[in-house]
């Protein structure tokens, strides 16, 4: 570690003050969130009918294909597994909510099955990837920074939330909401939807957050937030965080799209292009109607080359 990096000050750097230790219910709404976390817990492991994945009914390249596709869902996955527990230090070290910090404990278990059944998806197909085939595709899926601003004290937690998961968790659920409706393989499908549960309370965890603190938010705290959800939207969903085919055009990209391509016809779970396009500006178009309508903010319009026309 170089000292230049040492001496940047995080929120751990602040003394902790645990007490007072208030455990009362402040936001019932995501109180109610972790009860039904709680109530819906599931097993990656037994509450899969993994038997009925049957891997010789697939031809090879659609086996492969699948095992990066899955393996990629992994990797994302992966991120929150580190992203949720820094965020958890950040509620308790600012005193937020008891709601909150109790709520996250449940949403960290869930990320870490998510990974599990993905990973268990590619391990089942042949096989799971630790990395992407081409290093140059590692940039669009690596991170979205929420980690660190997690423990940057200049970032504000309203403005991480707002984007992290207002935006870009909601588009994630989109797009788990259609494969849910169009995955033909059970299993492949049983999987999309359980995930899809969890993310359900993921969502609705953002927005009631935000809509508490919104009334003793400042002008510019809520100008802050608004600009963490654009940069959030233009500089990681639409640069491939998600979705390959949003990624810069490189070889790397058309491999990974390729590898969707075939997973998308083998019907075990991915979604392609020109499927995915309406659901992604749908999603958008959502996002900011509801941003406008609940929190009084505008958010623009955006291009992406994949676009004929604004999102």
């Amino acid at each position: 570690m170089t000292t230049a990096y040492a001496e940047i000050p995080t929120i751990l750097d602040a003394p902790e003050q645990r007490f007072p230790l208030d455990l009362g219910v402040r936001i019932p709404k995501i109180r109610d969130l972790l009860r039904n976390a709680t109530h819906n817990q599931w097993n990656p492991a037994t509450d899969i009918d993994w038997d009925a994945l049957d891997p010789e009914d697939f031809t090879d390249e659609q086996r492969l294909g699948a095992r990066y596709y899955w393996s990629r869902r992994a990797w994302g996955e992966y991120g929150a597994i580190s992203e949720s527990p820094s965020l958890q230090i950040r509620y308790c070290q600012g005193k937020f909510a008891p709601d909150m910090r109790l709520y996250f404990t449940i949403r960290s278990q869930e990320e870490s099955r998510h990974a599990e059944v993905c990973f268990r998806m590619a391990e089942r197909l042949g096989g799971y990837f630790e990395a992407p085939q081409q290093a140059a595709f590692q940039g669009a899926v690596a991170t979205h920074g929420v980690r660190r601003a997690a423990l940057d004290p200049e970032a504000s937690l309203e403005s991480t939330i707002a984007a992290l998961v207002c935006a870009a968790e909601e588009i994630a659920f989109d797009v788990f909401r259609h494969l849910v409706e169009m995955t033909p393989n059970p299993v492949a499908r049983q999987v999309c939807k359980l995930i899809m549960r969890d993310e359900v309370r993921h969502c609705a965890f953002g927005w009631h957050f935000i809509n508490s603190r919104l009334p003793h938010m400042s002008p510019k705290e809520i100008e802050d937030m608004r600009q963490a959800v654009i940069t959030m939207i233009e500089k990681v969903e639409l640069n491939g965080y998600h979705s390959a085919w949003l990624a810069p055009v490189t070889p790397s990209t058309a491999i990974e799209m390729a590898h969707d391509r075939l997973t998308w016809e083998a019907g075990l779970g991915a979604i392609v292009e020109e499927l995915e396009k309406p659901v992604f500006a749908a999603s958008i178009a959502r996002i900011r109607a509801q941003m406008k309508s609940a929190w009084g903010i505008d958010i623009p319009m955006f291009r992406h080359h994949k676009f004929a026309t604004e999102i």
